[in-house]
Formats: structure tokens, C-alpha cells, sequence
């Protein structure tokens, strides 16, 4: 996909051509601004729209993601398994050591023969050595698995959602991928960090355990055995309940980000319209809502946790109780029956345990599947399968020509925007588009930018359709200059560079000097080497819009596209804006998307859209002589300048 000069892609509007959210608003948010204004319900702040956005992952592609992410683990993930199997075995062997001591050593001491007693403290002291260690080394191991999985799950997110089309990200919000890469991969960590180890503990426990009581007594651990039934019943029912808690508590988590980021995205409205009450009434009511489904969670594991203990403890007693009276008849040795005790007691302990592990498992699983179906979207922009080179340029000129062939092009969110749209830009010429909202101006420039595909029809690139070119040369043949200029934290130099990141210091500077913006950058108090700070906003917009330009010279495109490069700016802003303009414009086929007509100066034809149509077209001189649309708004514009 191409980007723009402003190193970010400009977000399309919901409606064909509402303005944008203004430079108070964050990349990535103008949709959501234009949507709705601070304060108002937006996507995920209301009851009803909570999974409004939700993206259904394909069926397995959550197992499929895990197993992805562990896959190049593999050979540590089965050493950790085998160090967690002799871990437990080796802490299970105490009772078994305490009734060799019961029934053997101590006999053995009364008859002055210490060596029996003496072995098996040394074994009781020998397993717990080697569990320590063991568990050490499982703790260390893992770590690495799961510090390894979580880091190339960050990155696929990222990655992914930087290669998915505009069209996603207007409909899915900064928020919510921001909850996916914090939150939902927090929730995957504690899976693998604690959830999964506590499941292998109870799991090993319960076989280990579940041998040895029959080895001890057949009797005894047939029981035992059978006493899972109840908790097996308990624990399904526990899972059923707390998978709808989970997926619900994710979804609140997010819409509380959303909320948050949407907020102090757009400070600037907030506090001009005095949102500051009716914003904090609906993140209360999120907050409240997030409240709500975090208790919901924690009933259902008290539920579990009451259910499982009298199960447990009922359990025990009746075992208890029985090995007792098989002990007074003297069918049952006094060190089994104690063995049996302790091993009762650590069966029915996990039981606890594994609750905590079904809440991460379900967070997780929850979380997991939102990750699964972001990842899961494909670009609406695809790569071509087989890319077409672009013919040399002609020396003459640097620009290309451009044609729109029976284009057609609705968005997601409303209808037709371009019934039928032909249109043909010679290389080197600049074409102004003026018209009112709606006309389908900034739609034309993002299907040239290849921000979205046309439902029929192609835009051509000297005679190469966009959609053949791969996306590194349409990128370096195409370049938006938004109104926005949005600047990234860094310097002067390094914001200037985006569009050619192997330029020298020599090649930056002299870009800055063509544009006119060497003079300021030199004032500032590091000159080229200035950290401009969060979204620029240690410079002026006007000069943050001659560093955009300064960017697009520097990469030297084909074809430029500025999309309200001056709407923004005041009219001395506006003037240096112009001056630069003719610089970067200069040879190269440029269309200028435009409200302000003295923009259309420097044009040498002039596009009047309305409904998707071109309704005038020629040149600037030629359109205002006349008596169209172009010449009314034209008097208008004049009449205000003098007025």
C-alpha cells in the first residue's frame, strides 16, 4: 500500500467526504472523530455495540496461532515437559517415603537398626533437593518459551495491522488494536507464564497421585478415583459458565481503552465543547460495566472453589474414616493409611489451583481468539500475485501519466461515490479538483494513492494498472501530502527522511533549502537534529507543512497528491506553503485536492466535481472568464479576500 509523505496513511471518512478530525486528532482516529464527536457513544461505548466490531476467527485458528507461536520452541518445550515429569515424581515420592518410614524405619530404629530410617530421610532430603532444582530449571526454560512466543506475537500484530488496508482501520479503531497487542497478549502471558505450569502440576499430581494410592491400597484409590466424578461434573459446568464471563470482561477491557485513547486523542474538542462531563458520565458507565463483569468472574470462581472444597473434604473423610477402621481390624497398615492421608490432602489441593488455571485459560482463550481473528484479515488492498514494472521514466520530465478508466468506487459505509468516472492526466501537468463536501474529491485521490481498489474500472499508471505495480514502486511512484503533516517523535532530519531513508545529511538539507525550510530549521536550538516530540508539536503546523513538503521533494515521486495541504495553515502559513509548492511540483504530475481557491493558482487545470462527477473541466483562466460553477466560486472567494 502506498503511504504518504506524512508517513502514516489518512484515515477515509465514514461519509464520502466529511472533513477531517483537525491536528487534535491522533493517526489512525480521524474516522472514529468524525463519527462521533467527543463525548458521544462510539464503537464499543454502548451496551449494544460491544461486539460491533468483533472479527469472527476462522474455525481452529486459535490452536493454530498457539501452536504457530510454540512451534519454534518445540525442542524447549519438550525438554521443560520432562523436566516438570521428574520435578513432580519426585515431589510425590514423599508419602510414599513417610509410610516406608512408618511402617519400616521405625519398626527397624526400636530394634536399634538406624540404616533404614536413616536411607529414607536421606531420600525424603534427596527429593527435595532435586525438585528444587528441577523446578528452577523448568521456571528458566519456560521463561524463555514464553518471552519468545509473546515477542513474535507483539510483532505479528504489529505488522499485520500496518499492512491491512484504510478501509479496516476505519472501521476498527486504534483502541481496539491497542487492546489487542496490551491486554489480550497480557492475558496469553499469564496463560504461559503461570496458567500452563499450574495444569501441568495438577495433571502430573493427579496421575502420580492416583498410582500410588492403588499401589498402596487397590481399595483406597479405587475410591479416590471415582471421587473425580463429582468434580469432573463441577469443573465442566464452572468452564461453560465462565467462557461467556471471559469473552464478555475482554470486550469491556477494550471498550475502556477505546474510550480513553478516543478521549485524549481529541483533548483539544473535548475541552472546546465542554465534553469534559459527559465524557467522564460514559467512561463511568464503561468503567462500571468492566466492574460488573470482573465480579461476575469472581462469583463464578467462589462458586467453583465452595462446590470443589465440599466435594474434596467430603471425600477425605469418608476415606479417612474407612482407612481407619480397615487399620483397627488390621487389614490396613498404620504407614499406608497415613501415606494415603497426605496423598488425599495433595490430590484434592490443585483442585483450587485449577480453577485459577481455567480463569487464565479462558482469558487467554478469549483473548487468543481476538488476536486470531485480527490476524485472520486480509488486506482489501492486496499485493499482485504478478507485479508489472513501470516503463522508464522520459528525461524530460519526472511525472507520469495518469488514467482513471470506467472507475467505479462505494465505501463500506454508504453508497455509490463514483457512478462511472473516466479521466485522463497527462505526465507533467498539475490538475486542481475543487467542489463542495461529497463531491468525491478526497475519494479520487485515495483510489490514485491506492488506499482502496474501484469496484470496476482501474487507475493507470502509464498504462499499468495500480493494482500490478508492487507496492515498493508504487510507493516510490506515488506520494500524499495530507493536511495533517503529521511528524513522528524523533528529529527534524530523521522526519524529513521517511520517504528516502538512505538520503545523506547533504540531500536532506538541500531539500529543506528547495522548500524554503532550511531557514527555521537552522533557528531551532539543535537545528536539523531538533527532536520535534510527540506529533510535531514543538514547531508551528505551517512549519510542519513545509517539513511534509520538504519530505515529498526528497523522494522525488511521479506523481503527488496533496490532499488539503493548506487548509489548515494561516495566510502567511498558506503563502510559504505555495512557494514550496511550485518547487515540489515543478515536472511532476500532481494532483491538488483543494478548498482554498488560491491554491488553484499554481494549477494548470482545473477538475469542478459534484455527486462523482466531473461537471467543468479547464484551465484556471479559462473557468473563471466563464459563467460555471468554478467562476461563481471563484467571486466568492474573491469577494471574501477583499472583504
Amino acid at each position: 500500500m502506498t503511504t504518504t509523505v506524512d508517513g502514516r496513511q489518512p484515515v477515509p471518512e465514514p461519509e464520502p467526504e466529511s472533513g477531517g478530525a483537525g491536528p487534535g486528532a491522533a493517526p489512525g482516529d480521524e474516522a472514529t472523530a468524525d463519527r462521533f464527536p467527543a463525548g458521544a457513544p462510539s464503537d464499543g461505548s454502548g451496551d449494544d455495540s460491544f461486539d460491533k466490531d468483533k472479527l469472527p476467527a476462522p474455525p481452529g485458528a486459535r490452536g493454530a496461532l498457539l501452536r504457530s507461536l510454540l512451534a519454534p520452541h518445540r525442542t524447549l518445550v519438550i525438554v521443560s515437559a520432562l523436566l516438570m515429569l521428574i520435578q513432580q515424581a519426585a515431589v510425590q515420592a514423599g508419602p510414599l517415603l513417610v509410610a516406608y518410614a512408618i511402617d519400616r524405619g521405625v519398626p527397624a530404629f526400636r530394634h536399634h537398626d538406624n540404616g533404614p530410617l536413616i536411607a529414607i530421610g536421606a531420600g525424603y532430603l534427596g527429593c527435595a533437593l532435586v525438585s528444587g532444582v528441577l523446578q528452577f530449571s523448568f521456571v528458566q526454560v519456560s521463561a524463555r518459551v514464553n518471552q519468545g512466543a509473546l515477542l513474535d506475537l507483539r510483532g505479528r500484530i504489529f505488522r499485520h495491522a500496518q499492512a491491512l488496508s484504510v478501509d479496516f482501520h476505519e472501521r476498527y479503531t486504534s483502541g481496539r488494536l491497542i487492546s489487542r497487542s496490551t491486554t489480550d497478549v497480557e492475558s496469553l502471558r499469564e496463560l504461559l507464564s503461570d496458567g500452563l505450569q499450574e495444569l501441568i502440576n495438577v495433571v502430573l499430581s493427579v496421575v502420580y497421585i492416583c498410582a500410588m494410592l492403588v499401589y498402596l491400597d487397590l481399595g483406597l484409590g479405587t475410591v479416590a478415583v471415582f471421587s473425580f466424578v463429582p468434580l469432573y461434573v463441577l469443573i465442566r459446568r464452572y468452564r461453560r459458565r465462565v467462557t461467556v464471563v471471559f469473552a464478555q470482561r475482554s470486550t469491556a477491557v477494550a471498550a475502556v481503552i477505546v474510550k480513553f485513547a478516543e478521549t485524549m486523542n481529541g483533548i483539544r474538542p473535548v475541552r472546546a465543547f465542554r465534553r469534559e462531563d459527559a465524557n467522564d458520565t460514559e467512561f463511568e458507565r464503561l468503567n462500571h460495566r468492566h466492574e460488573r463483569v470482573n465480579g461476575d468472574g469472581m462469583l463464578e470462581m467462589a462458586r467453583y472453589v465452595v462446590g470443589s472444597r465440599i466435594v474434596a473434604n467430603t471425600s477425605v473423610a469418608c476415606i479417612v474414616l474407612w482407612g481407619a477402621y480397615r487399620v483397627a481390624e488390621g487389614h490396613l497398615a498404620l504407614g499406608v493409611l497415613a501415606a494415603s492421608v497426605l496423598y488425599l490432602r495433595r490430590l484434592y489441593d490443585p483442585i483450587d489451583r485449577l480453577g485459577m488455571f481455567l480463569n487464565s485459560y479462558q482469558s487467554a482463550a478469549a483473548s487468543l481468539e481476538k488476536i486470531a481473528g485480527l490476524l485472520a484479515q486480509q488486506p482489501s488492498v492486496p499485493a499482485p500475485k504478478t507485479p508489472r514494472p513501470l516503463p522508464p521514466l522520459e528525461s524530460e520530465h519526472p511525472g507520469r501519466e495518469v488514467v482513471f478508466d470506467g472507475v467505479r468506487f462505494a465505501y463500506r459505509t454508504g453508497g455509490e461515490v463514483l457512478p462511472r468516472f473516466d479521466l485522463t492526466i497527462p505526465a507533467g501537468q498539475t490538475v486542481a479538483v475543487v467542489g463542495s463536501t461529497g463531491a468525491g474529491k478526497s475519494t479520487l485521490a485515495k483510489l490514485l494513492a491506492r488506499f482502496y481498489d474501484p469496484t470496476e474500472g482501474a487507475v493507470r499508471l502509464d498504462g499499468v494498472p495500480l493494482g500490478d505495480l508492487e507496492v515498493s514502486e508504487l510507493r516510490r511512484g506515488v506520494v500524499m501530502v495530507t493536511q495533517e503533516a503529521f511528524l513522528f517523535s524523533g528529529t527534524i532530519a530523521e522526519n524529513i527522511a521517511i520517504g528516502r531513508p538512505e538520503a545523506t545529511r547533504g540531500e536532506i538539507e538541500q531539500s529543506a533549502k528547495a522548500i524554503g525550510a532550511h531557514d527555521f530549521i537552522s533557528a531551532l536550538p539543535e537545528g536539523y537534529d531538533t527532536d520535534v516530540r510527540k506529533r510535531g508539536g514543538r514547531i508551528s503546523a505551517g512549519q510542519r507543512q513545509l517539513v511534509a513538503f520538504a519530505r515529498a521533494l526528497l523522494a522525488d515521486p511521479a506523481v503527488l497528491i496533496l490532499d488539503e495541504a493548506t487548509s489548515s495553515l494561516d495566510i502567511p502559513g498558506e503563502r510559504a506553503v505555495q512557494r514550496a509548492m511550485d518547487t515540489v511540483l515543478r515536472g511532476r504530475t500532481a494532483v491538488v485536492i483543494a478548498h482554498r481557491l488560491s491554491t488553484v493558482e499554481i494549477a494548470d487545470r482545473v477538475l469542478v466535481m459534484a455527486d462523482g462527477r466531473i461537471v467543468e473541466d479547464g484551465s484556471p483562466e479559462t473557468l473563471i472568464s466563464g459563467s460555471g460553477q468554478f467562476a461563481g466560486l471563484h467571486r466568492a472567494w474573491r469577494e471574501s479576500v477583499v472583504g
